[in-house]
This record gives structure tokens, sequence and C-alpha cells, in this order.
């Protein structure tokens, strides 16, 4: 699961990374990615709302094989370089984002002891920044060796050697599938199901207040860097990857400490403030600055921002009625690709409407700030089994 996490992730990251250089070939400006993203989300807030129902009636690992097929022939798309096969490239690379996190939710919590669901999910979650720290060190390198084309069709190929590489395991991890679950009309059900419990629901709507922080980072980071703060595509990339790096560390070190240390609430209420602090202090960055400092904080802005997905899904998958977990977790994601879409786009027309990208990163520490507040109406409850 981590590593078809990694790879889809990958596969989505990879075009922010070389929006600099494909905006030119496109002949649009480089801000126009926060569009990309939003048409990405806007067909994963579907794919993940049916991601839960695919895996009971077809298995997570089938899931998760048609998705890195799929995420393949986004980038696919990409390599073309005519805008509109680019554009409708994102819409697909959506089909492909979604169903991979209640897919491995449906799995996982099947095999994992409660007491262990935050590390396990939280290092299951590691995908994401691994992903986005893999895209951040390579692509660059691909780009200036071979161009954004031919990097976009190499992490094609990673894809479908992972999904061939996945066919041992379906005998084995599909073996619950149920090929009668009904899937016609049930678009809205896990939504419908997150949205009725009031504690299910303040958490989705905290993550996507989170997401949206998160998305807008990893969105605009490196073409910040590169166009405000004066580095070059390499060094950009390198910063990036510290703060996924960070992301990485972070889930696993905030999934270790969750219920042990804290509960999972005043975990990701911490969380929120540090990424508002984070995005502050980014808002400040300028030419000159030296290359530690920036590292330093895109760390402290990784771990938080990136850092909060572990124990987020843990604790839906805790809170799950029995044998729902890949359901509801489809439900919240939902939520969670909502804030997504939003997002990139109004941070784009913010730097467009300031001349600069401060105020963006502002905004963002705003919503940091809110999801702490709006988990501190949350009452503490004992959870479902969630397998």
């Amino acid at each position: 699961m981590l590593t078809v996490q990694s790879l889809v992730t990958m596969a989505l990251f990879s075009v922010p990374v070389f929006a600099v250089v494909a905006a030119i070939d496109l002949g649009v400006p480089a801000r126009w990615i926060g569009g990309y993203i939003s048409l990405v989300y806007i067909t994963a807030m579907a794919s993940s709302g049916m991601g839960g129902l695919f895996a009971l009636r077809f298995g997570a690992i089938r899931m998760c094989q048609a998705c890195l097929a799929i995420a393949a022939i986004s980038l696919c798309l990409t390599a073309t370089g005519w805008l509109p096969l680019f554009m409708l490239g994102a819409l697909v690379m959506g089909i492909a984002y979604g169903p991979p996190t209640p897919a491995s939710s449906h799995i996982l919590s099947r095999y994992t002891p409660p007491r262990l669901m935050p590390v396990v999910f939280s290092v299951k979650q590691t995908g994401v920044p691994l992903g986005g720290a893999l895209a951040g060190a390579i692509i660059p390198v691909l780009v200036l060796a071979q161009g954004w084309r031919a990097a976009s069709l190499y992490i094609a190929a990673a894809c479908l050697v992972a999904m061939v590489a996945l066919q041992p395991l379906r005998a084995r991890f599909d073996a619950d599938r149920d090929p009668g679950q009904r899937l016609r009309g049930n678009l809205l059900t896990p939504f419908r199901q997150v949205m009725a419990d009031a504690v299910l629901r303040r958490f989705a709507f905290m993550s996507f207040l989170y997401s949206s922080v998160q998305m807008s980072l990893v969105t605009y980071f490196v073409t910040y860097l590169v166009e405000d703060v004066t580095l070059d595509l390499v060094t950009a990339g390198m910063v990036l990857a510290a703060a996924q790096t960070a992301g990485i560390f972070g889930r696993i070190l905030w999934g270790s400490l969750s219920g042990l240390v804290l509960t999972a609430r005043r975990i990701l209420a911490l969380l929120g403030l540090s990424m508002a602090a984070a995005a502050v202090v980014t808002a400040l960055f300028e030419p000159g600055w030296p290359l530690a400092a920036l590292i330093a904080v895109s760390v402290l802005f990784g771990a938080t921002a990136i850092g909060w997905n572990g124990v987020f899904l843990a604790e839906f998958a805790r809170l799950a009625p029995p044998g729902q977990a890949g359901l509801v977790t489809g439900g919240s994601m939902v939520v969670t690709f909502a804030g997504v879409v939003v997002a990139p786009p109004v941070f784009g027309v913010l730097v467009m409407a300031t001349g600069g990208y401060g105020a963006s990163f502002i905004l963002l520490a705003v919503l940091g700030v809110a999801g702490m507040v709006l988990l501190a109406g949350i009452p503490e409850r004992p959870g479902g089994t969630g397998g």
C-alpha cells in the first residue's frame, strides 16, 4: 500500500515540479498549475467516494492496480504537450488518485490491531510525502537531462511495473471481495454516512482546511522559490524534497504519539497551530535568505502541513463501524479533496491580485488556525474496530 500511494502521488506531484518549464511550451503562465490541480481533485472527489465501494466489490488490490494503470495513462496524455490533452490528463489523474486511500484502509483495518492503527496508518500515509519527495528530487534531474515529456513517460512506466508486481498478492488480500456489492446509486452513500455523524463530520471539515494548506504548499512551493526567492529549479526541488521528507518522518512521529502521549484530536490541533506559524515565516522569504534557513522552515512546514494525514485517517478508521473503514474513509476523502479543489486556484488568484505570494501564505496560516479551533469542539469518544 505504501508503494502504491508513493507512485500515484509521485505521478501527480511531477506536474507541479516541472510546471515552470512545461508552462513555456504550453504557452501559459506558471500559475496555471492551480487549475490543473483543481481538475485532478474534482474527479478525485468522486473516485474516492466510490473507492470504498469498489474495494468491497472488486478487491482493494485490484483497485490499486487499476489506479496505477490510470495514472500511467494520465502521464502519457501529459507528455503529448498539447494543452487540451494535458488538462484531460488532470481529470484522468484524479480518477487514479482517489481510491488508493480507501482501498488501503479497507485492507489495513482488517489486519491491524486497534492500538497500532495510528502507527500503521501513518506509515502507509508516508507514501504521499514520499511520492512528493521523490518527485522533487528526481523530476528536476530528468527534466534537465531529457525534458519534461520524457520525465512523464518514465514515471508512467514505473506505475505499470508496480501494477504487474501487485498481481501475486491479489488472491490473498482480495479474498473478501463481494461481487454482489451494489455500486449504482451509491455514489453519495459514504459521504452521507460521514455527514450524519457529528464527530466524523467535524474531523472531515478539519481535513478540508488542512488539505487546503497542504496542497497549496506542494503546488506552489517550487514556483514560489523560483520566481520570488530566485532559486534555480534543482535547488527549489531540493527544498521541496526536504519538506516532503519531513512530512514522512512527521507522519510516523505523530502516529507514534497518538493515543500514547496525546489524543489524536490534540495532536491534530497542535499541528494546525504549527503549520500556521510555518506559513507566516514562509511568507517572509526573500532573495538572499540562507539556504539552510529556507530548508529549516520547509522542514517545519512539511512535518506539520504534510504530516497530519496518518493520524486523521487512523482516527477515522478507529471510529468507523465494524467493516466500514474503507467506506467511511472514502466519504471523508470527498471533503478532504474538496479543500484541494478550492484552495490552489484561490491561492493563485490571490498571488495575481497582490503581485506576490506573501498574502497567499498568510491565508494558509489562517486556515491552519481555523482547523485548530474547529478541533477544540470535538469530544473524545471510544470507537469501533474499524475492521
